[in-house]
């Protein structure tokens, strides 16, 4: 049985980690097969969301399937890095929608979206500290972009439980929505972003994610980006739109 479930609504596709008996937990093989599925929705559609089956977004790692051996825990950390080089590097934007839980692993994957949607009674954890392991799956990289060096420095190393409520009160959620209803919420968030212009999203993530994010460097990648959006038909069309009064269609470009 697969691992990870898909579905298309429109030009949004979404990606459904499916091992609920575990509380999705990923193993290796879970693993390669979420990065097959995000590497092919950027290819196949505007803008994605992920969820998890059943009570809990995401568990984390799957601890039974860990191994003390060197060799085989680099291929997994390997692995991992290209799903976050995927999230972060991606075309496509990426909604996550979370219900009942994100732990560790399952953490990483939510806050390394661009957008996070959960519901009310969602709790959050860093968790590898419980288990006397460092944070893993970009969750350093990502989590301060959302609640600062000083907050990611106090949830890595007590690996408390987080709240909904004090998780949107700190920048680490987006948005909440009640219980049983955040996929829908997630997939209108979705469907707005993949009605936008694909190059502007795209342009504004690679800005987002670069490595060189000094004042500098910032200005030089968005010179070169607007110039290229602004010699685009894109651009194009939402000026046409603009001066027409109208609602522009960046999909028919």
């Amino acid at each position: 049985m697969s691992a990870v479930r898909t579905e298309d609504r429109g030009s949004v596709r979404i990606l459904t980690l499916d091992r609920p008996e575990r509380r999705n937990a990923l193993n290796l093989e879970d693993r390669l097969e979420l990065l097959e599925a995000l590497r092919a929705a950027d290819r196949e559609a505007r803008a994605i969301v992920l969820t998890g089956a059943g009570a809990v977004f995401c568990a984390g790692g799957d601890i039974t399937s860990m191994s003390q051996d060197r060799s085989v825990a680099a291929h997994r950390l390997q692995v991992v890095g290209s799903i976050v080089e995927q999230l972060h590097g991606g075309e496509r934007p990426i909604v996550a929608a979370v219900e009942g839980g994100a732990y560790g692993l399952g953490l990483a994957l939510a806050v390394g979206s661009d957008l996070l949607v959960a519901g009310r009674s969602a709790t959050f954890s860093t968790s590898f500290a419980q288990v006397g392991l460092a944070p893993d799956t970009g969750l350093a990289y990502s989590l301060p972009f959302r609640v600062g060096r000083g907050r990611t420095r106090e949830l890595l190393l007590t690996a408390r439980m987080v709240s909904a409520d004090e998780a949107e009160r700190i920048g680490m959620v987006d948005m909440l929505a009640d219980d049983g209803a955040v996929l829908e919420a997630a997939v209108s968030s979705a469907q707005r972003l993949a009605e936008l212009s694909a190059p502007m999203v795209a342009g504004v993530r690679r800005i987002l994610h670069m490595s060189d994010q000094s004042l500098q460097g910032v200005l030089a990648a968005e010179a070169e980006t607007q110039v290229d959006l602004l010699a685009g038909p894109e651009f194009a069309e939402g000026r046409d739109a603009f001066l027409e009064r109208r609602k522009p269609n960046f999909n028919r470009v």
